[in-house]
């Protein structure tokens, strides 16, 4: 499927309203269209409205299964150390769903920091803000770093401190994001 073709949802599925958060259910049958699909995650516009599909309901949108995220909770061990790289390779797939560009490239993540656990795990603590503190997508956004951080190998535990001093402006964006955003 393409961005912006319109399709019919063949389920009802579970959404969130961009930018203020809040929960709705697309109903079966509804034509969509997307406009966003990054990070494992869908932005779709509906009745003249965003909001965001979680991967595991990629299905309800006509993908297949291979697109389907299975949501899976397990104790994860730690065998090993962790690659710091490995944790920024995996926060560059966490998108605001209203820009398309990655959290890295858009400033929002201050610090990355691996801990040894007394248990022998490796707690990582993130430090990160967002484009505006008002941001109702702003606790998905956590959880997808919390996520995605926790995929990486050996990672046991993931903290995410938000903050907002200082503030998020547009000078924190890589020249790679700006000039995908037109900035340049």
């Amino acid at each position: 499927m393409s961005t912006g073709q319109m399709i019919t949802t063949n389920r009802d599925i579970d959404a969130i309203l961009i930018p203020l958060g809040t929960p709705v259910i697309i109903p079966e049958g509804a034509q969509v269209a997307i406009t966003q699909e990054l990070g494992g995650t869908y932005t779709v516009s509906v009745n003249g409205n965003l909001a965001r599909v979680e991967g595991k309901d990629a299905d309800g949108l006509g993908f297949g299964d291979d697109k389907k995220k299975a949501a899976v909770e397990d104790v994860k061990t730690a065998q090993g150390p962790v690659d710091e790289s490995a944790v920024w390779d995996a926060l560059r797939t966490v998108y605001d769903p209203e820009i398309p560009v990655d959290i890295v490239n858009l400033g929002l993540i201050y610090e990355v920091h691996i801990v040894d656990t007394d248990e022998g795990g490796n707690h990582v603590e993130i430090t990160m803000t967002l484009t505006a503190p008002g941001c109702g997508m702003g606790p998905f956004i956590v959880d997808d770093v919390r996520a995605k951080t926790l995929d990486v190998e050996n990672v046991t535990d993931v903290h995410v401190d938000l903050i907002f001093e200082p503030p998020w402006d547009r000078s924190m964006m890589s020249d790679e994001a700006k000039l995908q955003l037109g900035m340049f």
